[in-house]
């Protein structure tokens, strides 16, 4: 029984992390961010043309899309007032490796928490909730650890963090596109700053959370 303890322990420290950001990720894919994000102040404007509205408009459609919303077909069929197609064929490519990315994140997600509740399902069957507790504190401090680490160098060098993470994650240069590109003009490098930002602060208050009501809950279990 040793030996599974452990393992499940080892199983929760290195969920924490992953459940807590994927549940952030998933955060930014509702409306709550970007209608914070478009009216911050400071936010750039479009110099050609899209109004707050706009933005708001397009980039809900945009994450629709990426969360499976709306087909694909759908997406790339849709054009401006103006007449002009609203992402080109480079922007679509890009849109399209996106979604397939955001689905396997949300995949995750969902298996995270799916093994989430197993996991605390077999402590309380085999009473080990105490080794459950600590392996969340563990895991929190692992959590907090690794998201000061990532804003550190948000703060230092967001611009070589934002290149490797699109050089991890796409193939070649498929990520990069003119400052006039409607894409670049919808989601700016301030927006995506600031969503890095959002995600490691929301990381940040849940992981404390955890760790806190994990100790004070195990510290009632003892007494």
């Amino acid at each position: 029984m040793k030996w599974f303890k452990s393992t499940v322990q080892f199983i929760i420290i290195l969920s924490i992390p992953l459940l807590l950001v994927t549940t952030a990720i998933r955060l930014v894919l509702s409306p709550v961010f970007i209608n914070l994000e478009y009216r911050m102040p400071g936010f750039p404007k479009d110099p050609y043309g899209f109004s707050t509205e706009d933005r708001l408009y397009w980039a809900q459609y945009s994450i629709d899309y990426l969360s499976g919303k709306i087909s694909h077909d759908e997406f790339s069929g849709q054009v401006l007032p103006s007449g002009d197609p609203l992402f080109n064929h480079r922007e679509l490519t890009h849109m399209l490796d996106v979604r397939m990315l955001t689905a396997q994140v949300l995949q995750v997600w969902w298996l995270i928490l799916f093994l989430s509740v197993i996991i605390l399902m077999l402590a309380l069957r085999f009473r080990f909730s105490l080794e459950w507790l600590q392996a969340v504190k563990s895991g929190s401090i692992l959590t907090i650890s690794l998201i000061l680490s990532i804003l550190l160098y948000v703060a230092l060098d967001f611009n070589r963090l934002f290149t490797q993470f699109h050089l991890i994650f796409f193939e070649g240069d498929s990520w990069l596109f003119l400052l006039t590109d409607n894409l670049i003009r919808l989601f700016p490098l301030r927006f995506w700053q600031d969503l890095f930002i959002f995600i490691g602060a929301a990381n940040l208050i849940s992981a404390f959370l955890l760790y806190f009501l994990s100790k004070k809950i195990q510290g009632k279990i003892k007494t």
